[in-house]
């Protein structure tokens, strides 16, 4: 098998899947001859991401999913891997961005509704791959972040969320090895997406300027390295968090 196919004959799933970081995932999945399943919340978002596999010649599948409901996702889960009897990777990547807010001032309402879609959405996501992975083993990749690895002043509960993350997957990664399940988590700095798309030009080269490469990462830079420990290249990697920070942690 080429390098180019080295996800052929597998299933993979995307959380969040219908822009940004999450569309890269699955346009770079699919290229490597996965079947897709692009989940999201935003149902025309998802099913633009499987078109453009689909145009491509690859296989994808769209599903409009609430990943803060539990019964959402167990659904897409269940009627996605139940098309194929397994589940062979999981890219948990849904997610809301911080509102900038003091830790003083943020509402209980962003806090509970940061927690359910960053955090209890992963968990949510997580048992329910396991009932797929159980048998025949899997690669579960969650999106966490740099902040799941460092403070920030304003987005307290993104970062309780992510740092919650990064938590899930140590302990899920010593609970699921014996079942073939490999959980790793990936930790990128700031990137340019829909989600950050209101952050003004000056702030952007205030959080550049942070960053010992000068630089931020891609959307396609972060997924290569999702499809790396997604893949059997990686097959001794789990329970770790890895950075794509452009250097941010190291200062």
């Amino acid at each position: 098998m080429n390098a180019g196919q080295r996800f052929a004959g597998k299933s993979a799933i995307v959380t969040g899947g219908g822009s940004g970081i999450g569309r890269a995932c699955a346009l770079m999945l699919a290229r490597g001859g996965a079947r897709v399943g692009v989940f999201d919340v935003n149902d025309e978002a998802a099913k633009g991401v499987a078109s453009e596999i689909s145009q491509s010649g690859g296989s994808a599948s769209p599903a409009q999913v609430d990943v803060a409901d539990h019964r959402s996702i167990a659904a897409a889960v269940h009627d996605f891997s139940g098309q194929f009897g397994r589940l062979d990777i999981a890219v948990n990547n849904a997610g809301i961005g911080g509102d900038n807010s003091l830790m003083e001032e943020a509402t209980v309402e962003f806090w509970d509704r940061t927690i359910a879609i960053n955090l209890s959405g992963v968990y949510h996501a997580m048992r329910a791959e396991f009932a797929f992975m159980r048998v025949a083993g899997g690669a579960i990749v969650n999106m966490a972040s740099i902040l799941g690895e460092v403070g920030f002043p304003g987005a307290a509960p993104y970062v309780a969320a992510k740092h919650g993350v990064i938590g899930l997957t140590k302990s899920a990664a010593l609970s699921w090895g014996q079942y073939g399940i490999r959980v790793t988590a990936v930790c990128p700095t700031f990137v340019r997406t829909p989600l950050t798309e209101n952050l003004p030009a000056e702030g952007w080269s205030e959080i550049i300027a942070k960053h010992p490469l000068g630089r931020l990462p891609t959307p396609e830079e972060v997924a290569a390295m999702v499809c790396y420990l997604a893949s059997d290249e990686a097959r001794a990697v789990t329970g770790s968090a890895h950075l794509i920070d452009a250097g941010y942690a190291a200062s």
